[in-house]
Protein backbone atom coordinates (compact mmCIF):
# COMPACT_ATOMS: atom_id res chain seq x y z
CA UNK A 1 0.00 0.00 0.00
CA UNK A 2 3.00 2.51 0.90
CA UNK A 3 4.92 1.70 -2.44
CA UNK A 4 1.44 2.20 -4.39
CA UNK A 5 0.86 5.48 -2.87
CA UNK A 6 4.55 5.82 -3.57
CA UNK A 7 4.42 5.75 -7.15
CA UNK A 8 1.31 7.77 -7.34
CA UNK A 9 3.29 10.55 -5.95
CA UNK A 10 6.02 10.11 -8.15
CA UNK A 11 3.87 9.92 -10.86
CA UNK A 12 1.89 13.17 -10.24
CA UNK A 13 4.81 14.75 -9.69
CA UNK A 14 6.76 13.54 -12.95
CA UNK A 15 3.07 15.07 -14.75
CA UNK A 16 3.60 18.44 -13.19
CA UNK A 17 6.86 18.20 -13.92
CA UNK A 18 6.51 17.55 -17.60
CA UNK A 19 4.07 20.11 -17.68
CA UNK A 20 6.04 22.96 -16.40
CA UNK A 21 8.43 22.00 -18.54
CA UNK A 22 6.80 22.21 -21.74
CA UNK A 23 5.19 25.57 -20.89
CA UNK A 24 8.50 26.64 -20.33
CA UNK A 25 9.74 25.50 -23.53
CA UNK A 26 6.41 27.54 -25.08
CA UNK A 27 7.55 30.60 -23.58
CA UNK A 28 11.16 30.51 -25.10
CA UNK A 29 9.93 29.34 -28.63
CA UNK A 30 6.31 29.65 -29.12
CA UNK A 31 5.31 32.27 -32.18
CA UNK A 32 2.59 34.55 -30.81
CA UNK A 33 3.27 36.69 -33.64
CA UNK A 34 2.75 36.28 -37.50
CA UNK A 35 3.77 32.84 -38.63
CA UNK A 36 7.74 32.12 -38.69
CA UNK A 37 8.36 34.89 -36.19
CA UNK A 38 9.68 33.61 -33.35
CA UNK A 39 9.59 35.09 -29.95
CA UNK A 40 12.71 37.16 -29.21
CA UNK A 41 13.89 36.40 -25.61
CA UNK A 42 17.17 36.19 -26.77
CA UNK A 43 17.86 40.39 -26.93
CA UNK A 44 19.21 42.23 -24.32
CA UNK A 45 16.72 43.26 -22.39
CA UNK A 46 15.97 42.13 -19.04
CA UNK A 47 13.40 39.26 -18.35
CA UNK A 48 10.44 40.77 -17.26
CA UNK A 49 10.18 40.24 -13.08
CA UNK A 50 6.65 42.39 -12.66
CA UNK A 51 4.18 41.06 -10.23
CA UNK A 52 0.44 41.58 -9.74
CA UNK A 53 -0.57 44.54 -7.18
CA UNK A 54 -0.99 42.13 -3.58
CA UNK A 55 -4.01 39.84 -2.94
CA UNK A 56 -5.44 37.49 -5.32
CA UNK A 57 -5.06 37.84 -8.61
CA UNK A 58 -8.80 38.28 -10.33
CA UNK A 59 -9.15 35.66 -12.43
CA UNK A 60 -12.89 36.16 -14.22
CA UNK A 61 -12.87 37.99 -17.40
CA UNK A 62 -16.60 39.56 -16.33
CA UNK A 63 -15.18 41.10 -13.31
CA UNK A 64 -11.78 42.36 -14.84
CA UNK A 65 -13.90 44.16 -17.29
CA UNK A 66 -15.93 45.55 -14.83
CA UNK A 67 -12.95 46.96 -12.83
CA UNK A 68 -11.79 48.24 -16.28
CA UNK A 69 -14.61 50.58 -16.12
CA UNK A 70 -13.56 54.08 -16.03
CA UNK A 71 -15.62 55.17 -13.51
CA UNK A 72 -14.96 56.98 -10.26
CA UNK A 73 -17.70 55.85 -7.65
CA UNK A 74 -16.99 54.31 -4.15
CA UNK A 75 -20.47 52.77 -3.57
CA UNK A 76 -21.00 50.66 -6.33
CA UNK A 77 -17.61 49.74 -6.50
CA UNK A 78 -17.77 48.96 -3.11
CA UNK A 79 -21.39 46.58 -4.04
CA UNK A 80 -19.34 45.10 -6.86
CA UNK A 81 -16.34 44.07 -4.47
CA UNK A 82 -18.96 42.39 -1.76
CA UNK A 83 -19.91 40.22 -4.49
CA UNK A 84 -17.59 39.68 -6.12
CA UNK A 85 -15.90 38.55 -2.99
CA UNK A 86 -18.76 35.77 -2.68
CA UNK A 87 -17.25 33.53 -5.02
CA UNK A 88 -13.47 33.12 -2.70
CA UNK A 89 -15.97 32.37 0.05
CA UNK A 90 -17.89 30.10 -1.64
CA UNK A 91 -15.13 27.78 -2.77
CA UNK A 92 -14.74 27.11 1.20
CA UNK A 93 -18.61 27.24 2.16
CA UNK A 94 -17.80 30.15 4.37
CA UNK A 95 -21.44 30.95 4.89
CA UNK A 96 -21.39 33.73 7.32
CA UNK A 97 -18.46 35.44 5.44
CA UNK A 98 -21.25 35.14 2.35
CA UNK A 99 -24.18 36.81 4.61
CA UNK A 100 -21.85 39.66 5.31
CA UNK A 101 -21.24 40.38 2.06
CA UNK A 102 -24.86 40.30 1.19
CA UNK A 103 -25.57 42.79 3.84
CA UNK A 104 -22.84 45.39 2.81
CA UNK A 105 -24.06 45.47 -0.76
CA UNK A 106 -27.76 45.75 0.59
CA UNK A 107 -27.06 48.12 2.65
CA UNK A 108 -25.08 50.15 0.37
CA UNK A 109 -27.93 49.73 -1.99
CA UNK A 110 -30.74 51.02 0.30
CA UNK A 111 -28.77 54.08 2.33
CA UNK A 112 -26.43 54.75 -0.51
CA UNK A 113 -28.76 54.89 -3.36
CA UNK A 114 -28.10 58.63 -4.09
CA UNK A 115 -24.48 58.46 -4.85
CA UNK A 116 -24.98 55.57 -6.85
CA UNK A 117 -27.29 58.05 -8.88
CA UNK A 118 -24.93 60.96 -8.32
CA UNK A 119 -22.92 59.66 -12.20
CA UNK A 120 -25.90 58.32 -13.76
CA UNK A 121 -27.06 61.17 -16.55
CA UNK A 122 -30.52 62.17 -16.13
CA UNK A 123 -31.91 60.55 -19.03
CA UNK A 124 -30.99 57.12 -17.35
CA UNK A 125 -31.96 57.67 -14.11
CA UNK A 126 -35.42 55.91 -14.09
CA UNK A 127 -33.58 52.77 -15.33
CA UNK A 128 -30.64 52.83 -12.88
CA UNK A 129 -33.42 53.37 -10.24
CA UNK A 130 -35.46 50.33 -11.41
CA UNK A 131 -32.66 48.44 -11.93
CA UNK A 132 -31.37 48.91 -8.61
CA UNK A 133 -35.08 48.27 -6.89
CA UNK A 134 -34.78 45.28 -8.76
CA UNK A 135 -30.87 44.36 -7.41
CA UNK A 136 -32.83 44.50 -3.72
CA UNK A 137 -35.60 41.68 -5.00
CA UNK A 138 -32.59 40.19 -6.08
CA UNK A 139 -30.67 39.86 -3.36
CA UNK A 140 -33.28 38.58 -1.43
CA UNK A 141 -33.22 35.36 -3.45
CA UNK A 142 -29.54 35.73 -2.74
CA UNK A 143 -29.96 35.25 0.80
CA UNK A 144 -32.50 32.08 0.12
CA UNK A 145 -30.03 30.42 -1.11
CA UNK A 146 -27.35 31.21 1.11
CA UNK A 147 -29.77 29.99 4.15
CA UNK A 148 -30.56 26.41 1.86
CA UNK A 149 -26.89 26.55 1.74
CA UNK A 150 -27.99 25.87 -2.21
CA UNK A 151 -24.28 26.27 -3.70
CA UNK A 152 -25.12 26.30 -7.39
CA UNK A 153 -27.59 29.04 -6.38
CA UNK A 154 -25.77 30.98 -4.84
CA UNK A 155 -23.46 31.46 -7.80
CA UNK A 156 -26.42 31.65 -10.03
CA UNK A 157 -28.13 34.71 -8.11
CA UNK A 158 -24.57 35.69 -7.51
CA UNK A 159 -23.61 36.40 -11.26
CA UNK A 160 -27.30 38.03 -11.87
CA UNK A 161 -26.35 40.64 -9.30
CA UNK A 162 -23.04 41.05 -10.66
CA UNK A 163 -24.15 41.68 -14.22
CA UNK A 164 -26.81 43.85 -13.37
CA UNK A 165 -23.99 46.12 -11.43
CA UNK A 166 -22.06 45.94 -14.86
CA UNK A 167 -24.90 47.75 -16.33
CA UNK A 168 -24.81 50.23 -13.99
CA UNK A 169 -21.48 51.11 -13.85
CA UNK A 170 -21.75 51.12 -17.90
CA UNK A 171 -24.48 54.02 -17.65
CA UNK A 172 -22.18 56.16 -15.44
CA UNK A 173 -19.50 56.28 -18.52
CA UNK A 174 -20.72 59.15 -20.57
CA UNK A 175 -17.66 59.99 -22.98
CA UNK A 176 -14.39 58.41 -23.97
CA UNK A 177 -11.97 59.09 -21.29
CA UNK A 178 -8.77 60.01 -23.20
CA UNK A 179 -8.03 60.96 -26.89
CA UNK A 180 -5.71 58.85 -28.83
CA UNK A 181 -2.28 59.63 -30.39
CA UNK A 182 -2.52 61.44 -33.69
CA UNK A 183 -0.17 59.52 -35.01
CA UNK A 184 -3.23 56.69 -34.86
CA UNK A 185 -5.94 58.61 -36.14
CA UNK A 186 -5.46 56.87 -39.48
CA UNK A 187 -6.62 53.40 -37.30
CA UNK A 188 -10.26 52.44 -36.43
CA UNK A 189 -11.11 52.91 -33.05
CA UNK A 190 -13.77 51.76 -30.48
CA UNK A 191 -14.36 54.10 -28.73
CA UNK A 192 -16.42 52.68 -25.74
CA UNK A 193 -17.32 48.14 -25.95
CA UNK A 194 -18.33 45.57 -28.53
CA UNK A 195 -19.71 42.30 -27.87
CA UNK A 196 -19.00 39.69 -30.24
CA UNK A 197 -20.45 36.21 -31.24
CA UNK A 198 -17.51 34.14 -32.76
CA UNK A 199 -19.52 30.60 -34.39
CA UNK A 200 -16.96 27.74 -35.11
CA UNK A 201 -17.44 24.29 -35.78
CA UNK A 202 -16.49 23.25 -32.43
CA UNK A 203 -19.90 26.01 -31.14
CA UNK A 204 -19.81 29.34 -30.00
CA UNK A 205 -18.51 31.55 -27.99
CA UNK A 206 -19.12 35.52 -26.97
CA UNK A 207 -16.44 38.27 -26.45
CA UNK A 208 -16.21 41.12 -25.02
CA UNK A 209 -14.44 43.84 -26.23
CA UNK A 210 -12.81 46.98 -24.66
CA UNK A 211 -12.21 49.91 -26.57
CA UNK A 212 -11.66 51.66 -22.85
CA UNK A 213 -8.74 49.85 -21.82
CA UNK A 214 -7.22 49.56 -25.84
CA UNK A 215 -9.39 51.27 -28.14
CA UNK A 216 -7.10 50.90 -31.41
CA UNK A 217 -6.44 47.07 -30.82
CA UNK A 218 -9.95 46.58 -30.27
CA UNK A 219 -10.93 48.81 -32.95
CA UNK A 220 -8.49 47.29 -35.58
CA UNK A 221 -10.53 43.85 -34.73
CA UNK A 222 -14.02 44.85 -34.89
CA UNK A 223 -13.79 46.58 -38.09
CA UNK A 224 -11.97 43.66 -39.34
CA UNK A 225 -15.01 41.86 -37.77
CA UNK A 226 -17.40 43.76 -39.44
CA UNK A 227 -15.46 42.93 -43.03
CA UNK A 228 -16.02 39.56 -42.68
CA UNK A 229 -12.37 39.01 -42.04
CA UNK A 230 -12.08 36.50 -39.74
CA UNK A 231 -15.34 33.88 -41.45
CA UNK A 232 -14.07 30.79 -43.07
CA UNK A 233 -10.59 31.19 -41.19
CA UNK A 234 -8.76 28.22 -39.35
CA UNK A 235 -7.10 28.15 -35.88
CA UNK A 236 -3.61 27.85 -36.97
CA UNK A 237 -2.18 27.18 -33.66
CA UNK A 238 -3.53 25.04 -30.58
CA UNK A 239 -0.94 24.92 -27.42
CA UNK A 240 -2.54 22.91 -24.50
CA UNK A 241 -2.57 25.00 -21.45
CA UNK A 242 -1.33 27.90 -23.15
CA UNK A 243 -2.73 29.65 -26.42
CA UNK A 244 -5.47 29.39 -29.29
CA UNK A 245 -4.12 31.29 -32.32
CA UNK A 246 -5.92 32.34 -35.17
CA UNK A 247 -6.31 35.33 -38.28
CA UNK A 248 -3.95 34.47 -40.89
CA UNK A 249 -5.93 34.95 -44.28
CA UNK A 250 -4.83 32.42 -46.84
CA UNK A 251 -2.37 33.40 -49.23
CA UNK A 252 1.27 34.96 -48.70
CA UNK A 253 0.60 38.17 -46.59
CA UNK A 254 0.33 37.77 -42.62
CA UNK A 255 -2.17 40.46 -41.66
CA UNK A 256 -4.93 42.73 -43.26
CA UNK A 257 -3.67 44.39 -46.19
CA UNK A 258 -6.06 47.40 -46.45
CA UNK A 259 -7.37 47.96 -49.54
CA UNK A 260 -7.62 52.09 -49.24
CA UNK A 261 -3.80 52.28 -49.03
CA UNK A 262 -2.61 48.69 -50.49
CA UNK A 263 -0.55 48.18 -47.70
CA UNK A 264 -0.09 46.12 -44.41
CA UNK A 265 -2.24 47.85 -41.45
CA UNK A 266 0.36 47.49 -38.44
CA UNK A 267 -1.32 47.94 -34.54
CA UNK A 268 0.51 49.54 -31.60
CA UNK A 269 1.50 47.66 -28.89
CA UNK A 270 -1.08 49.28 -26.31
CA UNK A 271 -1.10 48.55 -23.03
CA UNK A 272 -2.80 50.54 -20.62
CA UNK A 273 -1.66 50.62 -17.05
CA UNK A 274 -4.24 50.23 -13.96
CA UNK A 275 -4.76 53.83 -12.71
CA UNK A 276 -3.13 55.23 -15.77
CA UNK A 277 -5.56 58.08 -17.22
CA UNK A 278 -4.42 56.58 -20.90
CA UNK A 279 -2.35 53.60 -22.73
CA UNK A 280 1.30 53.58 -23.22
CA UNK A 281 1.86 52.42 -26.79
CA UNK A 282 4.71 51.07 -28.83
CA UNK A 283 7.08 49.67 -26.34
CA UNK A 284 6.63 47.09 -23.80
CA UNK A 285 6.03 47.14 -19.99
CA UNK A 286 9.81 45.93 -19.42
CA UNK A 287 11.17 47.92 -21.93
CA UNK A 288 9.55 51.32 -20.53
CA UNK A 289 11.15 49.75 -16.93
CA UNK A 290 7.48 49.58 -15.17
CA UNK A 291 8.38 46.20 -14.21
CA UNK A 292 6.01 45.99 -10.80
CA UNK A 293 2.66 47.74 -12.88
CA UNK A 294 -0.16 45.93 -13.55
CA UNK A 295 -2.26 46.10 -16.89
CA UNK A 296 -6.06 47.18 -16.64
CA UNK A 297 -6.54 44.28 -18.65
CA UNK A 298 -3.92 41.20 -17.34
CA UNK A 299 -3.86 37.73 -18.63
CA UNK A 300 -4.80 36.60 -15.48
CA UNK A 301 -8.51 35.14 -16.95
CA UNK A 302 -9.05 32.22 -19.03
CA UNK A 303 -10.00 33.30 -22.35
CA UNK A 304 -8.12 36.56 -22.63
CA UNK A 305 -7.91 37.57 -25.92
CA UNK A 306 -4.61 39.68 -27.20
CA UNK A 307 -3.41 40.48 -30.35
CA UNK A 308 -0.33 38.59 -32.11
CA UNK A 309 2.87 40.57 -33.33
CA UNK A 310 6.27 39.30 -33.68
CA UNK A 311 8.44 38.25 -31.15
CA UNK A 312 11.12 41.38 -31.70
CA UNK A 313 8.44 44.36 -33.18
CA UNK A 314 6.12 45.33 -30.69
CA UNK A 315 4.33 47.43 -33.54
CA UNK A 316 3.94 44.64 -36.27
CA UNK A 317 0.83 43.11 -34.92
CA UNK A 318 -2.46 43.28 -37.86
CA UNK A 319 -5.02 40.68 -37.72
CA UNK A 320 -3.68 37.44 -36.22
CA UNK A 321 -4.73 37.27 -32.37
CA UNK A 322 -4.53 34.18 -29.94
CA UNK A 323 -6.94 33.25 -26.88
CA UNK A 324 -4.86 33.00 -23.94
CA UNK A 325 -5.62 29.36 -22.04
CA UNK A 326 -4.68 30.54 -18.24
CA UNK A 327 -4.19 27.78 -16.58
CA UNK A 328 -3.18 28.28 -12.54
CA UNK A 329 -0.35 25.46 -12.14
CA UNK A 330 2.00 26.68 -15.09
CA UNK A 331 0.58 30.15 -14.95
CA UNK A 332 -0.26 31.51 -11.66
CA UNK A 333 -1.40 35.24 -11.54
CA UNK A 334 1.44 37.80 -11.63
CA UNK A 335 4.08 35.26 -12.15
CA UNK A 336 3.72 35.02 -16.17
CA UNK A 337 5.64 36.68 -19.13
CA UNK A 338 2.71 38.17 -20.69
CA UNK A 339 1.73 40.51 -18.96
CA UNK A 340 2.70 44.29 -21.05
CA UNK A 341 4.24 42.40 -23.58
CA UNK A 342 0.68 41.90 -25.74
CA UNK A 343 -1.61 43.95 -25.83
CA UNK A 344 -4.89 42.36 -24.22
CA UNK A 345 -8.28 43.94 -25.68
CA UNK A 346 -11.45 41.73 -24.28
CA UNK A 347 -12.49 38.37 -22.64
CA UNK A 348 -14.50 34.77 -23.61
CA UNK A 349 -16.99 35.59 -21.23
CA UNK A 350 -19.34 32.76 -22.62
CA UNK A 351 -18.82 29.32 -24.41
CA UNK A 352 -15.10 28.77 -22.54
CA UNK A 353 -15.95 25.22 -23.04
CA UNK A 354 -15.46 25.30 -26.73
CA UNK A 355 -12.63 27.53 -26.96
CA UNK A 356 -10.94 24.47 -24.73
CA UNK A 357 -11.78 22.05 -27.61
CA UNK A 358 -10.80 24.09 -30.57
CA UNK A 359 -8.05 22.76 -32.39
CA UNK A 360 -5.20 23.26 -35.08
CA UNK A 361 -7.80 23.33 -38.49
CA UNK A 362 -10.59 24.33 -37.12
CA UNK A 363 -12.53 26.64 -38.47
CA UNK A 364 -14.24 30.05 -37.27
CA UNK A 365 -17.11 30.50 -39.50
CA UNK A 366 -18.55 33.30 -38.73
CA UNK A 367 -18.12 36.34 -36.21
CA UNK A 368 -20.43 39.07 -36.08
CA UNK A 369 -20.77 42.16 -33.49
CA UNK A 370 -24.15 42.01 -31.41
CA UNK A 371 -24.07 44.59 -29.47
CA UNK A 372 -21.57 47.74 -29.68
CA UNK A 373 -21.21 48.23 -32.93
CA UNK A 374 -21.99 52.15 -32.83
CA UNK A 375 -18.83 52.63 -31.28
CA UNK A 376 -16.37 51.91 -34.25
CA UNK A 377 -14.89 54.98 -35.23
CA UNK A 378 -13.41 55.35 -38.52
CA UNK A 379 -10.19 56.80 -39.09
CA UNK A 380 -11.88 59.63 -41.11
CA UNK A 381 -14.50 60.42 -38.20
CA UNK A 382 -11.22 59.30 -35.74
CA UNK A 383 -8.68 61.95 -36.91
CA UNK A 384 -8.57 65.32 -34.62
CA UNK A 385 -10.97 64.33 -33.07
CA UNK A 386 -11.65 64.99 -29.26
CA UNK A 387 -13.58 63.03 -26.85
CA UNK A 388 -17.01 62.28 -27.12
CA UNK A 389 -20.35 61.07 -26.08
CA UNK A 390 -20.07 57.56 -25.88
CA UNK A 391 -23.74 55.25 -26.91
CA UNK A 392 -23.67 52.28 -24.57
Amino acid sequence: MFMGASKIFMLDWCKRLIKTSLLGLLLVTLSLGLSGAWWDLGNDQPVRESRLAGGNAITDGKALLRYALPIDNQPIRDVQASLEDIATQLRGKRWSPINRDITKADVILSNRTDQVLDDIPDDKKPQAEALIAQMKNDIASLREAVEAQDKENVWIERGKLLDQVGTLEEMMVTKFPFEVPAEYSNLPQLKGRATVQMATDKGEMTLVVDGYSAPVTAGNFVDLVQRGFYDGLEITRAEDFFVVQAGDPPGPEEGFIDPNTGEYRAIPLEVLVRGDDEPIYGITLEDAGLYLDEPALPFSAYGAIALARPGSDPNGGSSQFFFFKFDTEVTPPGYNLMDGRYAVFGYVVEGKDVLENLQEGDVIETVQVVKGAENLVQPQVAKGAVAEEVAI
